[in-house]
């Protein structure tokens, strides 16, 4: 790993291989993106079905390419081996199974912080990541009569309700120390320790525990949940069960415009991200390209020419 990069994108997705790429032809030397999948292109993957058109002129916008990568009609199949070779052609550090948490400002630089304790700085940021992001749900059932009280972030909670929070990570420390302010609130983790958290929220935690403003649940998992007249009632596998007005799930898989707001980025009234010409957002340094700038989603040729032009931008700054 190098003390620093010129450019990070996070996304392996054409948005971001795109910039990849670009980045290598203009001569950036330093460049590394990050994937929270083992592989490129994961929406493509998981959520194309096999032998699947994917068509250069998505529904029927033609855009003309840009840049250095040429791609075509095809399939699911032949746009995967397209950019599995524009990967091996093109040499630069990806770090697949990775997923960034959060981007911090050092200075005139951006430190990336992952969720396996990774931080990494860089001094421009390319944020390309797809819709298709969403948070990681427990494995037993949550009734549907209950979903408007089970959320996967803070946005709805009302101030003095008894919230529950779940999760061992940092969005999940930073949730119950924000809320205890307001709330009762009880933290709950099937380990006893929290090993994935940064040193600022384990200060933060232990500061809240020690105050008593957080009741810990820590060693033991949930085993159900169930509606208790309109409220959710938790079976832990210790044999205690408890209600609350609302639950919140912080166990992964941050949704797009949850990470989006967390970097500090403007986002409108759609949840899109405000950029500029140039795909720069409203934090300097900081770029977005892919479908994340859709309503209802872009074409893989609009994304590589983002990737193009963002990097165009980038080299005029880095060469200024």
């Amino acid at each position: 790993m190098k003390d620093i990069y010129e450019v990070a994108i996070i996304g392996g997705g054409p948005g971001g291989i795109a910039s990849a790429v670009e980045s290598v032809v203009l001569g950036i030397k330093d460049v590394i993106l990050f994937e929270k999948g083992d592989g490129h292109s994961t929406t493509i993957r998981k959520f194309y079905k096999d032998r699947k058109r994917v068509d250069k002129d998505y529904r029927g916008q033609k855009i003309e390419l840009d840049g250095n990568i040429y791609f075509c009609d095809g399939t699911k199949e032949s746009t995967l081996d397209l950019f599995d070779n524009i990967i091996k052609d093109n040499h630069f550090e990806a770090r697949f199974n990775t997923e960034v948490e959060s981007i911090t400002k050092d200075g005139e630089n951006f430190v990336i912080h992952t969720t396996d304790n990774l931080t990494i700085k860089a001094k421009f940021i390319i944020i390309s990541i797809g819709k298709m992001g969403q948070p990681n749900k427990p494995s037993y059932q949550l009734p549907s009569t209950l979903r408007k009280i089970i959320n996967f972030n803070a946005n709805e909670v009302q101030e003095g309700e008894k919230v529950l929070v779940v999760g061992g990570g940092n969005s999940a420390v930073e949730y119950a120390c924000v809320l205890s302010e307001t709330n009762e609130v009880i933290l709950n983790y099937r380990k006893t320790e929290f090993s994935r958290i940064n040193d600022v929220n384990k200060e933060n935690l232990d500061s809240c525990l020690n105050k008593q403003s957080i009741t810990p649940k820590f060693g033991v998992d949930i085993q159900s949940l169930e509606d208790s007249n309109g409220k959710p009632k938790v079976n832990y596998t210790d044999g205690t069960s408890d209600t609350y007005d609302r639950i919140i799930y912080a166990i992964g898989g941050i949704a797009p415009i949850d990470f989006l707001k967390k970097c500090g980025l403007k986002i409108d009234s759609d949840g899109i991200p405000v950029v500029d010409e140039n795909h720069e957002s409203s934090v300097k340094n900081i770029y977005i390209a892919g479908d994340i700038l859709y309503k209802n989603g872009g074409s893989i040729a609009a994304a590589l020419n983002h990737g193009f032009k963002i990097v165009q931008d980038i080299k005029e700054r880095l060469d200024s």
